[in-house]
């Protein structure tokens, strides 16, 4: 076992996306686990979108990452000490661990665990983790697809896209990914399976959604906010649903940004608009995590994943993923 424990700590509070200067390296102590507690050394940390908004001055869901601290971050890895008869040692969890070599873990931090028969243990960070069980509870519990509609996404080539385009096909329904180059546009068509990909950057993308969706649009997975929803509002159909899962089109939330109103066209559609997180279907991560497994195993559901090696990747790597220059879910490999 190594003798530090390698860390990222928060070292400033950035007013719009996290760069990797708002960020140090230290070397601190290996924590010894407690009664009931777990010693886990971590194995692949997340990068998520959300962590902008955890490092933010401003509460949202929760509390913001306290200064001169280890960074909030999702992670999978090893039990390499167990005082838990439920975790013994071998055993590959996942949970909110931090951007760092070790974590003492317990059962209210440990969120599920990975079975090597399932595949990389990196899965449980992606299509089997909370991007996977964002996409399958977003879309099918509060977008309620019906076979035959037409289901948009935003950021479809992400994550979190990628999966409910692919979770939209598997219920009968019409695909369109909204993305932001020819690149990940044939991605999306190719590896993803969308039926239309359009992309925000190129030409008129209201025509292009326009023919991409002729029947007009009935769910909405909206990962950006911003001038793209503005557009894809103007398209909704009677009784459509609107998920909100994310706001990567706004940079910053202070001072609060002005833009269309929206609000015309959710009345006189009668349409539904829904905010999600994750953590609201907490008791049914297993559930969707064996849904998802199965389609995986099936080879009706695809991803790809991207690797920056060496925790000293993790600072800059937010704003990596916010300038689109990831292909894939991003995650570090320690």
């Amino acid at each position: 076992m190594a003798k530090t424990n390698r860390q990222v700590i928060l070292t400033s509070r950035p007013e719009a996306i996290p760069q990797a200067g708002h960020f140090s390296l230290r070397d601190g102590d290996i924590p010894e686990p407690g009664d009931g507690e777990v010693l886990v050394k971590n194995r692949f940390l997340s990068i998520d979108p959300a962590m902008r908004g955890w490092v933010s001055a401003v509460a949202n869901y929760s509390e913001p990452v306290p200064l001169n601290s280890v960074m909030r971050s999702i992670a999978v890895g090893e039990v390499v000490a167990s005082r838990n008869a439920n975790y013994p040692e071998g055993t590959l969890v996942c949970g909110m661990f931090g951007w760092q070599d070790y974590a003492v873990a317990h059962k209210d931090n440990i969120w599920f665990t990975h079975d090597h028969a399932s595949g990389p243990a990196s899965l449980s960070l992606g299509i089997l983790g909370l991007n996977g069980i964002t996409a399958y509870f977003g879309l099918l519990e509060a977008g309620r697809p019906k076979q035959g509609e037409t289901v948009v996404v935003s950021t479809a080539a992400g994550a979190v896209g990628s999966a409910v385009g692919q979770i939209a096909r598997i219920k009968g329904c019409r695909t369109v990914a909204i993305t932001s180059s020819e690149e990940k546009r044939a991605q999306c068509r190719d590896e993803f399976g969308y039926d239309a990909a359009v992309s925000y950057r190129e030409g008129d993308l209201g025509a292009a959604l326009a023919e991409a969706s002729p029947e007009g649009i009935d769910v909405y997975f909206d990962n950006t906010g911003g001038a793209i929803s503005d557009t894809v509002y103007r398209q909704l159909n009677v009784k459509a649903r609107v998920v909100v899962c994310g706001t990567a089109a706004t940079a910053s939330w202070d001072p609060w940004p002005q833009g269309e109103r929206m609000e015309r066209h959710i009345l006189t559609k009668r349409a539904t608009v829904q905010g999600i997180l994750v953590f609201d279907w907490v008791d049914g991560y297993e559930r969707a995590r064996a849904d998802l497994g199965q389609w995986v195993q099936e080879g009706q559901l695809n991803y790809r994943e991207e690797f920056l090696d060496g925790i000293e990747q993790a600072p800059g790597a937010i704003a990596r993923l916010y300038a689109g220059q990831n292909s894939g879910k991003l995650m570090v490999r320690l």
